[in-house]
């Protein structure tokens, strides 16, 4: 059975996605944050066969919908992010789930793309069970998953500039200069700004907490309410 792992920030004014502000506050993007963490904990709950794990940097009491991000991870495996980037805790991670569960492989995601359904997921999934590696490009250039048959692969991350334009595209070279065949999944729009935002909550309209979230923060700009 594959691990999933979600790598996730919890959602603290003030520290997660920042660069939402302007035009949303920090306690405003700490709820589209919430929102996109709690839809994405929801996509991994309703996809069959996969062992759910968070690794998590901060502290989920200090963030918001705190209450209910808690109840959304009850029975989860919870690890703390290690490291001192976000490519050393990336690798960190993978290698903590090898040690937690040995013989699995690992497909991992972030909090970025709420849009993610079960069934992009589950066929995400599958495709991991066909070779070594699996990435999903991000439209930016970066990535939205990876997936390793042996998760300690993971260690060339330490290598790999994150948060470029040309990350997804190192991390594919770093993958294949250890001999790794890596299948490459559709590109997804993650959430960085605010256009972002805007353009993955129109995507992803109804009962989405996200759309929801976004919504109500477009409504207090136009307002000039502060929440």
């Amino acid at each position: 059975m594959t691990v999933l792992l979600v790598m996730a920030k919890a959602p603290v004014p003030g520290v997660v996605k920042t660069r939402l502000c302007p035009p949303a506050s920090h306690l405003q993007a700490a709820r589209i944050a919430a929102a996109a963490l709690l839809d994405s904990l929801d996509t991994v709950g309703a996809t069959p066969g996969v062992t759910p794990v968070l690794a998590l940097h901060g502290r989920l009491a200090d963030a918001e919908e705190a209450a209910e991000l808690t109840a959304a991870i009850a029975g989860w495996q919870i690890l703390p992010q290690r490291g001192t980037d976000l490519g050393d805790r990336l690798a960190n991670a993978h290698a903590d789930v090898a040690d937690a569960y040995p013989g699995r492989s690992v497909f991992q995601i972030g909090m970025d793309t709420p849009q993610l359904t079960p069934a992009q997921l589950d066929a995400a999934v599958h495709r991991l069970s066909l070779g070594d590696a699996v990435l999903g490009p991000a439209m930016d250039g970066g990535w939205w998953s990876l997936g390793l048959h042996d998760p300690r692969y993971a260690a060339v991350l330490r290598t790999v500039p994150m948060s470029t334009a040309l990350t997804g595209h190192h991390t594919i070279a770093a993958l294949r200069e250890w001999g790794l065949r890596v299948d490459c999944l559709n590109p997804l729009r993650d959430v960085d700004e605010w256009a972002d935002a805007l353009a993955v909550a129109a995507s992803n309209p109804g009962d989405s907490r996200f759309a929801r979230q976004v919504a109500a923060v477009q409504r207090s700009l136009t307002s000039g309410i502060a929440p």
